[in-house]
């Protein structure tokens, strides 16, 4: 895929598969809503969370957004990528903000901006800073595998 074809299929897609390397070897996947800034994913989680943990002893993870159900319709974008933490509670806030703005969570008044205000407090910040980036698109092979 183009740079273009890439962003804008990651503002189509709504799940990113996160890789994180784990104590005993084995990689941790894990599902996140994402929003995009600039080029760079970022999501957010509980601080506590294994995920975090792994990323706090090794920046690496690989992300993978795909689509498509039968093998000539397989479409994605995998990323490897060092990540920043961000634990400011604006920051965190922020994107928290962006992801329900994204998903659908309704109005956004005082008592939304309070209630995800409260949630970010136990949540940190991920920005997934991209080293690598591989697509695929099997739409574009015209029935040639």
């Amino acid at each position: 895929m183009s740079d273009l074809e890439v962003a804008e299929f990651l503002l189509e897609q709504r799940v990113v598969v996160v890789a994180t390397n784990s104590t005993h070897g084995w990689p941790h996947l894990m599902p996140l809503w994402y929003v995009t800034r600039q080029g760079e994913m970022w999501a957010w989680t509980y601080a506590k969370s294994q995920k975090v943990r792994n990323l706090e002893r090794d920046d690496r993870a690989t992300l993978q957004v795909d689509a498509g159900e039968e093998y000539q319709e397989l479409r994605g974008v995998m990323v490897q990528a060092r990540v920043v933490i961000h634990r400011d509670l604006d920051a965190v806030a922020g994107v928290g903000t962006e992801i329900f703005r994204r998903y659908g969570s309704g109005a956004l008044g005082d008592e939304f901006l309070a209630a995800v205000r409260a949630q970010a407090a136990k949540r940190v910040a991920l920005q997934f800073v991209p080293q690598r980036l591989a697509s695929w698109d099997h739409r574009k092979l015209g029935g040639m595998y």
